[in-house]
C-alpha cells in the first residue's frame, strides 16, 4: 500500500484525480491561514492536515475508483477514525470532534469517546486506522507533529467560563477546517486554483465611504432633522478610534443609524487592524435595503473588473438537512442524498470585506454543529459585528447569544455594536455582569426628545377589526398598516382592495413574496411617496425595522412595545410635518405569533404602554419594560432565556446545542424558488441544474444568484405542496415552486391551489 498513489477525490473537470497528499497539505495551508487570525493557525492547520487520513486504506481507495467507474456517487466507506485518533494523541480529545464531524457534523463527547475507543487497540476500526496512518505518514510525515500544536493560553480560565471558551474554540477550528476542505475540494473539481480574497485596505474604504456619503447627501432633499443626523454621525466617527469591545449605538428611528453604524464599523476596523465588517439584521427586507445603501457607498465603480466589497447573504437553505421534508417520494429522498455532499460546497463562507446578513444566519453559524452552516464562522474573528435592530433577538435564546458574543470579544478579537432605537437591558442580565459598556452616542434621551415627531392614538374594543381599520385607513391617501402575521397581511390587503379608490395603489409586503418582489414593492412605495401619489401599504413586521419609508399616517396592530415604536419610525420620518399620526389598534380578529417570548413581551407591554399609560417612545418606560419582560420568563436569575443551552455548551454536546438553539422556532418555514418572469427562467433553471448535479460541485455564487427569487413558506404548506406536485426538491430543503403566485401578495395563504390551473 505504501507505494500506491493515494487519492482524496475522483477526477475533476481537468480530468485528473485529487491526490490525498495535495488535499491534506492544501487544506492545512488554508486552515492555518484562517486560524492565524485568532492565534491558532498551527492548531487549525494540523487538524486540517489529518482530517482525511482515513482515506489511506485500500478499501477506501478501491471503492473510490469503483464509484468513479460507475459514474459517480458516494464512496460509502467511513474514514473519520484515523484523524480522530491523531487529534486525541497530539492535541486534546475535544478537538477530535473537528475531524470526526467534518462531513456529518460534530458529535457530543460521549459519542466521540465511543468512536475513539473503536479506533484504538482492540476496537473494530483499529486495523483500518493503523493501515491508513501507515500509508499516509509515508507521504505526509507531519501527521506526527514535533512539537505538538500549541493551545491558546486563555483555555486555562476557571472551569465554567473556560468550558464555554473551549466550546467556542472548537467551533472556530471546525469552521477553519471545513471551509479549507470545501475550498480545496471545489478548486479540484473546478479545475483551477483556490480563490481567496486578499485583505482589503480598510482605510481606503473609509475614504470611499466618506466621499460617496457626501455626494449622496448633496443629491437628496434637505430634511429638518439633518443637523441631528450629522451630530450622530460625527459622534460615531469619534468613538470609532477607541479599543475593541462591546459598544451601544442608541439612536431614535430616523436618526440615520445605518450611515452612522457603517462609519463607526469601518473606521474602527481601520483603527484597530480588523479584517471585515459583518452587519446582521433581523429581517431580510433590511438586508436588502442596507446592502443596497452600502453597495452605493462601498462597491467599486471603476471600468476595470473588481470584486464587490459588499456581500448580501440571507439564503435560508439548509444544505445539511437530515430530517427531510415530509411529502418527498423515496426516489426524491435518494436523489437529495446523492447530491448532499457536493451541494454543501455551495454554502456561503463570507469571504468579503463587508457582509450584510440576517441574525438568523449569524447565530446559526455560531450554534450549529453542521459543516455548511459553520463554514463561515471563522470569518467572525478579527471583525466588527454590528447587530442592527438588536431588540429583535429572541428572549428565549438571550443567554447563549450574549455569552457567545462576550466570548468573541474576549478571545477572538471581535468588536460588537448593538444598534437600536429600543435598546434592551442586556447589562441587567447575569451573563453580562462586569462587562464594560461603551456608548457611541453621549445623550440618547436628548436625541429622542428632539426627534419626537408623532402623536399616538389608540383603537380598542370589540368593534375594532381588520376590516374596520381597513375602512378607516382607506380614507387617507398615504397610509402604512403593519400587522402581526402573513395571513393577517393577506386578509387586510383584500379589505383595502374593497375600500380604496381605484386611483390609489394598494401594495403588500411579507416573506411570502420573493426577495426581488419585495425590493420592487419597496422601490415603488418610495417613488409614490416621493411623488405625492396615493399609496396604501400593508406589511408584516419586516417593514418596521430599518426600512427607510416616510408616511404621514401609520396603523400598527397591538404588538410588543419595541415593535410599536419601530413602526412609528416609518411615520413623519424626515420631520416634514409638525406631527405624524400613529394609530395602535387591537383587532378582534387579528392573530399573534404563538410563543412564550411573545406572550411575555405583550404582558410587559400592557403593563407600561397603552391608553392612560406611556407612549411607545418613552425611554423611562422602556427601562422598566425589559426587566419585567425577562422576569416573566425566568424562574431564578440563572434560569430561563436559554440558560440550559449554556450547560449543553459546557458539556460540548454540539448536536443538542444545535437542536435547542432554533432562531426560528420549530423550523416553521422553508425556502422556495419562484420563477415570476419568463425572462428569469433560463438563469434560474441553470442555477438549479448546477445545484442538482452531484458530479459538478459549485460555489456559493449559485445559491447567491437565487436569493432574489426565493420566498418563505410555512413547513406544513411546503409539505402539502410536495405531495400535490406544486413543489419539487432542489437540494437540502430548497424547493422549486410550481404553483400560483399572486402579483401583489405572492404565495397567497388563502388562494386555493389547483395544479392544473397554473401555467408558468
Amino acid at each position: 500500500m505504501s507505494e500506491r498513489k493515494l487519492f482524496a477525490h475522483s477526477r475533476g473537470s481537468a480530468g485528473v484525480r485529487h491526490s490525498l497528499e495535495d488535499h491534506l497539505r492544501g487544506s492545512a495551508a488554508l486552515a492555518g491561514r484562517f486560524g492565524e487570525v485568532f492565534g491558532c493557525g498551527e492548531l487549525a492547520a494540523y487538524l486540517a492536515l489529518i482530517h482525511d487520513v482515513g482515506k489511506g486504506t485500500c478499501v477506501w481507495q478501491d471503492r473510490l475508483l469503483a464509484v468513479e467507474r460507475e459514474g459517480g456517487g458516494k464512496v460509502g466507506v467511513m474514514h473519520k477514525h484515523a484523524g480522530t485518533l491523531l487529534a486525541d494523541r497530539y492535541t486534546k480529545l475535544p478537538f477530535g470532534a473537528v475531524v470526526f464531524g467534518h462531513h456529518g457534523g460534530m458529535p457530543d463527547m460521549e459519542q466521540l469517546k465511543d468512536e475513539l475507543a473503536r479506533a484504538m487497540a482492540g476496537g473494530d476500526e483499529a486495523q483500518r486506522v493503523a493501515e491508513a496512518i501507515r500509508a499516509v505518514e509515508a507521504v505526509v510525515p507531519e501527521i506526527h507533529p514535533d512539537p505538538w500544536p500549541a493551545l491558546p493560553t486563555w483555555l486555562g480560565a476557571p472551569s465554567g467560563q473556560g468550558r464555554l471558551g473551549l466550546d467556542l474554540l472548537v467551533r472556530m477550528l471546525f469552521s477553519c477546517v471545513v471551509d479549507a476542505d470545501f475550498l480545496d475540494t471545489a478548486a479540484h473539481f473546478g479545475g483551477g486554483a483556490v480563490r481567496l480574497r486578499e485583505p482589503v485596505d480598510v482605510a481606503a474604504l473609509v475614504e470611499r465611504y466618506e466621499a460617496r456619503r457626501a455626494k449622496m447627501l448633496a443629491d437628496r432633499d434637505p430634511s429638518p432633522v439633518d443637523a441631528l443626523r450629522q451630530e450622530v454621525y460625527e459622534q460615531a466617527c469619534v468613538a470609532a478610534s477607541a479599543q475593541p469591545g462591546m459598544y451601544v449605538l442608541h439612536v431614535p428611528t430616523g436618526g440615520a443609524k445605518t450611515m452612522a453604524a457603517g462609519a463607526f464599523a469601518l473606521r474602527h476596523a481601520a483603527a484597530n487592524g480588523m479584517r471585515r465588517v459583518i452587519l446582521a439584521v433581523p429581517f431580510i427586507s433590511i438586508t436588502e435595503q442596507n446592502a443596497a445603501i452600502y453597495r452605493q457607498l462601498l462597491d467599486p465603480d471603476s471600468p476595470r473588473p473588481e470584486e464587490a466589497v459588499v456581500l448580501e447573504h440571507h439564503s435560508a437553505v439548509d444544505l445539511d438537512s437530515e430530517e427531510r421534508l415530509k411529502g418527498l417520494t423515496p426516489t426524491q429522498q435518494d436523489e437529495l442524498q446523492a447530491r448532499a455532499h457536493t451541494a454543501r460546497l455551495a454554502a456561503e463562507n463570507w469571504d468579503a470585506p463587508f457582509v450584510v446578513t440576517t441574525t438568523v444566519r449569524l447565530f446559526e453559524s455560531l450554534f450549529s454543529h453542521k459543516p455548511s452552516q459553520m463554514r463561515r464562522l471563522h470569518r467572525l474573528a478579527g471583525s466588527v459585528i454590528v447587530l442592527d435592530e438588536v431588540q429583535a433577538l429572541p428572549d428565549r435564546l438571550l443567554t447563549p447569544i450574549l455569552s457567545a458574543l462576550r466570548g468573541l470579544v474576549d478571545h477572538f478579537g471581535v468588536t460588537v455594536v448593538l444598534a437600536s432605537a429600543t435598546q434592551p437591558s442586556f447589562w441587567r442580565l447575569p451573563v453580562w455582569e462586569g462587562l464594560e459598556r461603551r456608548n457611541i452616542v453621549d445623550d440618547p434621551s436628548r436625541l429622542f426628545e428632539a426627534l419626537r415627531r408623532v402623536d399616538y392614538e389608540w383603537r380598542t374594543g370589540d368593534d375594532v377589526s381588520l376590516g374596520s381599520i381597513a375602512a378607516e385607513a382607506a380614507e387617507y391617501e398615504q397610509v402604512l398598516t403593519v400587522v402581526n402575521t402573513t395571513k393577517d397581511a393577506a386578509h387586510f390587503h383584500r379589505y383595502l382592495d374593497e375600500h380604496v379608490a381605484q386611483a390609489a395603489e394598494v401594495l403588500h409586503l411579507s416573506t411570502r413574496m420573493t426577495a426581488g418582489h419585495r425590493r420592487e414593492a419597496i422601490a415603488e412605495i418610495k417613488k409614490l411617496l416621493s411623488d405625492g401619489q396615493p399609496v396604501q401599504v400593508v406589511s408584516t413586521s419586516l417593514i418596521e425595522a430599518g426600512v427607510d419609508l416616510d408616511f404621514p399616517r401609520v396603523y400598527r396592530a397591538w404588538a410588543p412595545a419595541e415593535s410599536m415604536q419601530q413602526a412609528a419610525g416609518r411615520c413623519n420620518r424626515d420631520g416634514r410635518l409638525h406631527r405624524g399620526a400613529v394609530v395602535i389598534f387591537q383587532p378582534s380578529d387579528g392573530k399573534q405569533p404563538r410563543s412564550k417570548t411573545y406572550e411575555a413581551a405583550l404582558n410587559a407591554s400592557g403593563t407600561y404602554f397603552g391608553p392612560g399609560r406611556s407612549a411607545p417612545d418613552d425611554l423611562e418606560a422602556f427601562e422598566r419594560y425589559y426587566p419585567e419582560r425577562y422576569a416573566f420568563q425566568q424562574g431564578t436569575p440563572d434560569s430561563g432565556l436559554g440558560a440550559e443551552i449554556e450547560d449543553l455548551r459546557r458539556s460540548l454536546d454540539f448536536p443538542k446545542v444545535d437542536r435547542s438553539f432554533q432562531m426560528i422556532e420549530d423550523e416553521l418555514s422553508a425556502p422556495v424558488v419562484i420563477i415570476r418572469w419568463e425572462t428569469d427562467r433560463e438563469a434560474i433553471e441553470t442555477a438549479i441544474a448546477r445545484l442538482r448535479d452531484p458530479a459538478r460541485p459549485c460555489g456559493p455564487e449559485v445559491l447567491r444568484s437565487l436569493q432574489p427569487h426565493t420566498a418563505s413558506l410555512p413547513r406544513g404548506e411546503v409539505e402539502a405542496a410536495l405531495r400535490s406536485g406544486l413543489a419539487t426538491p432542489i437540494t437540502g430543503d430548497l424547493l422549486l415552486w410550481e404553483g400560483g403566485y399572486h402579483p401583489q401578495r405572492g404565495l397567497d395563504p388563502d388562494a386555493p391551489e389547483d395544479r392544473s390551473a397554473f401555467n408558468l
